[in-house]
């Protein structure tokens, strides 16, 4: 017997037949002795629906309210699923993030969880229940409802896998797995059949939208294997671990492939493409060059409650003793950051801010670019090749990011996919939803 929590994306329970089918999984992995955890993420577009009529209502509305309105697409999903899995023959509760016990920040809209009691799950689990929880949400001190931020369900999920010592989590979602670019870009994009967290983490930090980033670092901190899958398949899926997945799970999963290697590739030096389109850059020309001001600087950003990805300062030559600070953002911060830095103009004594929401960031990840030279070399060949102008420059040991224009994006990902040989023979990827969620 294996604790397995399972979660299911938007496109997953789009609608009553979906709920349908998810239940009919649910239910066999009951029925073959296991212990299941359900966390649901809100129907097909729903959360996008609620945002759209918040918005005529109010443009700016206050985040407290937003969250109570956005945690309201998981409650729907939740509670419909119970009712399918009864149907089924297997009694099922449904919890709010409350009621599970998932305890976060005050920050409205992005809360991070700073505690986990899911007691009332375990009781669901002792009495032999499925416990079906709504993902993207918790409770702050407050007692006010707070969410995690897109993508929160994932969180959600991998959070409870730890606190519950679970066996695995899986994704699901409406791809068969990870694959080494978007299939939706690249239609011979090969699947990935095992990472390890620190590949993964590189992928959902840079773009890869089948996982959420938090939820991979929660996996990679408690140590949770994580098997990305399709509701829409019985295809074997990718695992996502440093150490062989347990045993207990045969007869429902298959451990053994997690030790079975790619075929048909140079092994894996790199295992792949991710973009992000949701980047914005921001220029701040004309600064002093003086210490202090970068700091100054990244305080007001840091003051908008904003996250920065990458940076690159440049000295002015025409303007002695100033300098240019470039930055990226997601697309959400950059509004707030722009406030803040105009009403620092005193503070920061600069000549002039740049804003351009044109842009994507494309990036190669790969663990075997470690002992591999020459890596860099043949991705900005292919660039050059392609004709797209590189931006700004950001590596790590197993990472090249760099931004270009937004609409040479999709045409960049392509090169560097044929560079390094990533095609497969033949398509792969079937995406049976339409989001990736």
């Amino acid at each position: 017997m294996a604790l397995i929590v399972q979660k299911y994306g938007g496109s997953s329970v789009a609608d009553t037949a979906s709920l349908k089918r998810v239940a009919q999984r649910v239910v066999a992995a009951h029925r073959a002795g296991h212990d299941v955890v359900v966390v649901v993420s809100a129907m097909g577009d729903t959360t996008d629906d609620l945002l759209d009529m918040a918005a005529e209502l109010n443009p700016d509305a206050p985040k407290r309210e937003m969250d109570m309105l956005l945690s309201a697409g998981e409650r729907i999903s939740m509670s419909l699923l119970a009712m399918a899995i009864t149907a089924e023959g297997v009694p099922a509760y449904a919890y709010t993030g409350r009621q599970a016990g998932i305890h976060t920040d005050t920050r409205y809209g992005k809360a991070s969880i700073t505690g986990m009691v899911p007691e009332r799950v375990a009781r669901a689990l002792h009495t032999g229940s499925v416990a079906i929880v709504a993902g993207f949400q918790g409770v702050n001190d407050r007692g006010d409802v707070t969410t995690l931020g897109r993508g929160g369900s994932d969180t959600t999920a991998v959070a409870l896998a730890a606190a519950l010592n679970a066996d695995v989590c899986e994704i699901f979602t409406d791809v068969d797995g990870l694959f080494t670019a978007d299939p939706r870009i690249v239609p011979l994009a090969r699947q990935v059949r095992k990472l390890d967290y620190q590949e993964t983490l590189e992928l959902a930090a840079n773009g890869a939208k089948i996982l959420h980033l938090r939820a991979v670092e929660y996996a990679r901190r408690y140590r949770v294997p994580l098997h990305v899958r399709s509701s829409f398949s019985d295809k074997l899926g990718t695992w996502i671990a440093d150490d062989r997945p347990a045993s207990t799970l045969a007869g429902y999963l298959d451990p053994d492939s997690f030790d079975r290697k790619e075929q048909d590739m140079e092994q894996p030096i790199i295992s792949g493409i991710a973009h992000d389109r949701s980047q914005e850059k921001i220029t701040v020309a004309g600064l002093p060059d003086k210490p202090g001001t970068a700091a100054e600087l990244f305080r007001q950003v840091a003051a908008a409650d904003a996250n920065i990805d990458m940076i690159v300062q440049n000295i002015a030559v025409n303007v002695p003793g100033r300098s240019t600070i470039t930055f990226t953002c997601q697309s959400g911060d950059a509004k707030d950051i722009l406030e803040r830095l105009e009403k620092a103009r005193e503070i920061l004594d600069y000549r002039e801010i740049v804003y351009n929401p044109e842009i994507g960031k494309l990036s190669l990840v790969g663990a075997g670019m470690r002992t591999n030279p020459g890596i860099s070399a043949r991705f900005f060949e292919a660039l050059s090749k392609a004709g797209v102008n590189v931006e700004m420059i950001s590596t790590s040991e197993v990472r090249i990011s760099v931004i270009v224009d937004a609409d040479r994006l999709d045409e960049a990902v392509r090169a560097l996919h044929a560079e390094f040989n990533l095609d497969a023979q033949e398509t792969e990827a079937v995406v049976y939803g339409g989001t990736g969620r």
